[in-house]
């Protein structure tokens, strides 16, 4: 086989590799990365930095989605936590609007008892369902002393604002209003409800600015209703006020009528927004109202007061007037009372279900936190298994290619290698017509004598040192070697690759050239004998083709070939 042959062996063993179906390796994964990226070599996964890179990947990708949760969790668990919050602001606001209610109630009970005193002239009562003034100023006084805040006070006195601002401060101007109250000669009537009035004025409106920042939650309805029923009893203990003087003294001047029918609309309205605010506290009046047995009373006498008519001035009727009003105040503080029991419970709750969502938070949050790491580690084990079967992959997948290569060679070596590139492609090669190619023959002059008196072992060892020389000559020239057959050994040029006319030449000199080499060649068990070869050659067409399917040859037809052989087994013997 020449030199040519030799490379076209080489080339068509590339080409093989190329067109046919091959193991692909995890290398050869890695190699093909698509148009756009230029990192093919440091993302191979079987070994390297490509595997450090390629385990850094796998461990960021379950991480993203670990984190994100992470995060999440965290987000939800901080707008928990603020809700919490909320609702512990909104309880502290509550706590505060009840204490500074409590205050205000305690304020009219006292500014009731007090003007009801003015008016009887300091006459001491005894009526049970009423106290005295001393026991009334220590349940004021024990009201201010539970509260756990002291809000700003602007009191509006003698048309100017004056601001107490603290407890102290307050309670020495209480003090001292109170004690004027016993000197009745010097305590008006009209100083009780101004005194009392501004100060219960400027604690409702400090609740109400703190209901106006209650806005992060709907316990609003129910601060608002609480407020307004407040002002409510406040303008119904105004308007009282005014009631008893009407029946105390016959007649309310122009200013007192007007000042009555004020508070008495504003009492009404009020307590209506409150009912309408909360369904509950509706239900609840309309039982009072059935209920309580003096309520169509005090309807008719504010129908009374409401026309003003000149009548005589009746003190028993002004007592029981007082006492009817002040029973009706009485229930609209049950109501008051119920509403701050509501409004508990609703806060309560809120701060139960922030609780709960906090613990839940929490929760997600630590199982996430613990459960990360197993997965990180369950994942790194995972893609360590992947890339120690990749590499082991990659190794078996390269001793394949190693293999196949050998393999092709030896194939190439036994038949042409286009046509076994076109037999391992298609299983089918069709015979192909060569209009001039040139035959060699030759043979062993003698052979039977030499295997007659030989061992078989012999005879092998001589025919394969013989035709191995051969081999290595033939491989400087562009001939194809096709079979060796006993002593017989076939050489043809011009076929499978077409050469023009240059396989005459060739073959020519290969003939000359193989003599030559013989010419030194000592027969290995009979060293004493020359060697002697025949050869012949003849030029025309043949026709080559794959005979068979187990062992397929490839073998030359035609008369071409007979030629030849008979050239070589006419021809005259030449001794070496």
């Amino acid at each position: 086989m020449s030199i040519n042959n030799q490379k076209a062996i080489t080339n068509h063993i590339k080409d093989c590799e190329d067109a046919s179906i091959r193991s692909v390796s995890s290398e050869d994964v890695s190699q093909a990365v698509p148009r756009g990226y230029c990192c093919a070599k440091s993302i191979n996964p079987a070994d390297g930095r490509g595997r450090k890179l390629h385990l850094l990947q796998m461990l960021v990708l379950p991480f993203i989605p670990i984190l994100a949760l992470i995060v999440q969790t965290s987000v939800i668990l901080r707008n928990i936590m603020i809700l919490k919050n909320d609702s512990i602001e909104v309880e502290n606001q509550v706590t505060a609007a009840t204490e500074l209610g409590k205050v205000v109630t305690r304020m009219q009970l006292e500014r009731s008892e007090v003007a009801f005193y003015l008016y009887t002239g300091g006459k001491e009562l005894n009526r049970t369902e009423r106290t005295d003034l001393k026991a009334r100023f220590k349940l004021t006084n024990e009201a201010l002393g539970n509260m756990s805040f002291w809000p700003p006070l602007n009191l509006q006195i003698d048309g100017s604002r004056k601001v107490y601002l603290d407890k102290e401060t307050f309670l020495t101007n209480l003090t001292t209003f109170r004690q004027t109250v016993n000197q009745s000669e010097e305590t008006t009537f009209t100083d009780v409800l101004a005194w009392y009035t501004s100060v219960n004025a400027a604690m409702l409106e400090h609740l109400t600015q703190q209901i106006k920042e209650t806005d992060t939650s709907g316990v609003w309805r129910y601060l608002l209703a609480f407020k307004n029923l407040l002002k409510s009893i406040e303008s119904t203990g105004i308007a009282s006020v005014y009631g008893v003087n009407y029946f105390g003294k016959g007649i309310l001047k122009k200013q007192n009528y007007i000042s009555y029918i004020q508070h008495d609309s504003i009492a009404k309205d009020l307590l209506n927004t409150s009912l309408n605010y909360v369904a509950k506290l509706k239900q609840e009046y309309n039982n009072l109202s059935q209920t309580m047995i003096d309520y169509g009373n005090i309807k008719k006498q504010n129908d009374i007061i409401i026309r003003n008519i000149q009548r005589e001035p009746n003190y028993t009727e002004a007592l029981n007037y007082f006492d009817s009003i002040a029973l009706y105040t009485d229930e609209l503080r049950k109501l008051q009372r119920s509403l701050r029991v509501t409004i508990g419970e609703y806060v309560s709750g809120n701060l139960r279900d922030a609780a709960n969502q906090e613990a839940v938070g929490i929760t997600i949050l630590i199982v996430v936190l613990a459960v990360s790491p197993v997965i990180i580690w369950l994942v790194h084990n995972a893609v360590a298994t992947i890339q120690l079967y990749a590499a082991n992959l990659s190794k078996k997948a390269n001793e394949l290619k190693r293999e196949k290569k050998k393999s092709d060679l030896l194939l190439f070596q036994m038949l042409p290698p286009s046509v076994a590139t076109q037999l391992k492609q298609t299983r089918q090669v069709p015979a192909e017509y060569y209009a001039s190619v040139t035959v060699y023959f030759s043979d062993i002059v003698g052979f039977t004598e030499i295997a007659a008196i030989s061992t078989p072992l012999e005879v092998v060892t001589f025919l394969n040192k013989i035709y191995k020389q051969f081999d290595s000559r033939i491989e400087c020239y562009d001939v194809y070697k096709v079979e060796t057959i006993g002593d017989s050994y076939m050489v043809a040029s011009g076929l499978p690759v077409k050469n023009g006319n240059k396989h005459v030449s060739e073959i020519a000199s290969m003939a000359l050239d193989l003599l030559a080499g013989s010419r030194h060649f000592k027969i290995p068990h009979r060293k004493s004998e020359k060697l002697q070869i025949r050869s012949g050659a003849h030029t025309g067409p043949v026709v080559a083709g794959i005979v068979g399917s187990k062992m397929p040859r490839y073998c030359l037809f035609g008369d071409t070939v007979n030629t030849a052989s008979r050239m070589e087994s006419t021809g005259h013997q030449r001794s070496i």
